[in-house]
């Protein structure tokens, strides 16, 4: 998820220059012309990509390349990508998700007829819809049938093919079908075949590089996911306007009877001067000693991603919690809210969980929230705009991440942001989640709902002024937040590869007609020269 950008790139006006690019050799230059353009290829809702609308604004601002964008609808981009007069949005039409009363005996025939029509749709687009661009950037996964289609018009239209590596398609493929499906071997050879004719490759884990330069035979760049700049801590007067905007769905969700609505039954609706966790005193605006901890968890809510640990967790929290206060189980949880409400405190705080996300399986665990009952936690589900989430992120207490990793070798870009926002993560462990959250310095690691709901209890002990453990892994997420951001991270990792590929695709009408083959840049470092012989083919 994104929001509005200040000053994550180079200074350069809104209307981007869009000058025509210079490609040198030797001591001359020659120009480009119209070639100066890269397509930024997307098989899925562009809005839900954040990763490739950095992209697109980096391509934009930092090498001064006119960008299309080919890709789905649904969720808005990001406003800075929209008003970006260099950048061009072709929206193709999606397919339609086959309902579940369709004879179980068709399913096979729909797997092979959805990626045949998404073929030809993108071909359409990637070949005539859109100028000639000097390289297509494409999202990996889905593999099929991006990486053939891109692959198929690059060579038409004599472009660079890049393919930005951000999970293996086939593995997520298993989860729905099974690993031991037919068709996730045929999508893993489509996957690895195309894979391997991109003119280069950028990755986004240390493990999956050295996954494609083991397995797959491909030598790719790791391009870590930074936050931009407009993630990051938000102020008092940022959150109280925030939380006034959101008393509705914090304070009046419709048939929802918690520790949350319980206690607000004062603030209103549209209350401007009084929310969960603010109030405002004459023109001062000042946090509520006793206000909910804001845990905040953003979920695609697939199966990749095991939600019920969290509800567990929270059950767990809700009970250890009585259990260390004392509490008869019997006790009415009215007398307790009323307390609250009265301005009591207690050792442990009420967990105010938002969840943050669309997904198919979102009404499946709205219905098992509803059915808890708990006494000291509540949960809120919303979809926020692209400029209230890093607001939210920058407003939290602590973040969950439940991202698991189909294949084990991706990180999860939410945390990422949370990092940007100085938000501590508490992340389920796998892998190589070690390459972006370090125990006890920006985060903590959890195998199971039990040892999350330890890591709450422990650090929420004492909140908000008592909870030296939660103070020390926020600025250890600061520190690591404000020590990279993306348009750093691109210009000295994906700039190189962009301008190498934009080398490699010129032809030879476009040199000098006085250019001596001696004058041409020479590439070192290439140690695959059949590389070069693909393209000039």
């Amino acid at each position: 998820m994104l929001q509005g950008v200040s000053g994550t790139y180079p200074a350069v006006s809104a209307a981007c220059p869009c000058r025509t690019p210079v490609r040198h050799w030797g001591k001359k230059e020659v120009k480009m012309g119209k070639r100066g353009r890269a397509c930024v290829v997307v098989l899925g809702d562009l809005g839900r990509s954040p990763r490739m609308q950095y992209h697109a604004l980096s391509l934009a601002r930092q090498v001064s390349l006119d960008v299309d964008i080919v890709a789905y609808g649904g969720s808005e981009p990001h406003s800075a990508v929209i008003e970006n007069e260099c950048i061009h949005i072709h929206t193709m039409i999606q397919w339609q998700k086959y309902s579940h009363s369709l004879p179980k005996i068709l399913y096979p025939l729909m797997l092979l007829l959805k990626p045949i029509i998404q073929l030809v749709i993108l071909l359409w687009f990637l070949c005539f819809k859109v100028p000639p661009p000097d390289a297509f950037i494409v999202q990996n996964p889905p593999s099929v049938p991006t990486l053939v289609a891109v692959k198929w018009a690059s060579s038409l239209r004599k472009s660079a093919f890049i393919v930005d590596w951000h999970n293996f398609g086939y593995t997520l493929l298993g989860l729905s079908v099974g690993r031991s499906s037919p068709f996730v071997s045929i999508y893993h050879w489509f996957e690895k075949h195309y894979g391997q004719m991109a003119n280069g490759s950028l990755c986004v884990t240390r493990a999956m590089q050295h996954e494609l330069a083991q397995n797959w035979g491909i030598r790719a760049t790791v391009l870590y996911d930074q936050p931009p700049e407009f993630f990051c801590p938000t102020s008092l007067q940022e959150k109280h306007k925030l939380f006034s905007r959101l008393n509705r769905y914090l304070c009046h969700p419709l048939g929802v009877r918690d520790c949350v609505t319980a206690t607000t039954t004062g603030i209103g609706a549209d209350d401007q001067n009084e929310t969960l966790f603010t109030t405002l005193v004459d023109t001062d605006i000042l946090l509520k000693p006793n206000r909910p901890a804001l845990v905040v968890s953003s979920t695609s809510w697939t199966p990749d991603e095991d939600f019920g640990i969290l509800l567990e967790a929270a059950v767990m929290y809700d009970r250890r919690v009585a259990a260390l206060l004392d509490e008869n189980d019997s006790a009415d949880e009215g007398v307790l809210w009323k307390e609250i409400s009265g301005g009591k405190q207690y050792l442990y705080p009420r967990l105010l969980f938002i969840i943050t996300g669309k997904g198919p399986e979102k009404e499946k665990y709205e219905e098992k929230i509803k059915r808890l009952n708990l006494k000291r936690v509540a949960f809120r589900t919303m979809w926020l705009s692209a400029e209230e989430y890093p607001l939210l992120l920058g407003s939290a207490d602590l973040g969950v991440c439940l991202h698991t990793s189909s294949s084990g070798l991706d990180l999860p870009m939410k945390v990422v942001d949370m990092f940007g926002c100085g938000l501590p993560v508490c992340a389920v462990s796998y892998s190589c989640i070690d390459e972006l959250v370090k125990v006890e310095k920006n985060g903590l690691l959890f195998s199971s709902s039990s040892e999350l709901a330890d890591e709450l209890l422990m650090l929420f002990r004492g909140f908000p002024n008592e909870c030296d453990a939660l103070k020390s892994l926020k600025n250890g997420a600061l520190e690591t937040g404000s020590s990279a951001r993306w348009a750093a991270e691109w210009e000295e990792h994906a700039k190189p590869l962009i301008s190498e590929m934009k080398v490699k695709v010129c032809t030879m009408d476009e040199l000098p007609c006085d250019a001596e083959p001696d004058e041409f840049e020479c590439k070192a470092n290439c140690d695959n020269l059949n590389e070069y012989d693909e393209v000039s083919d």
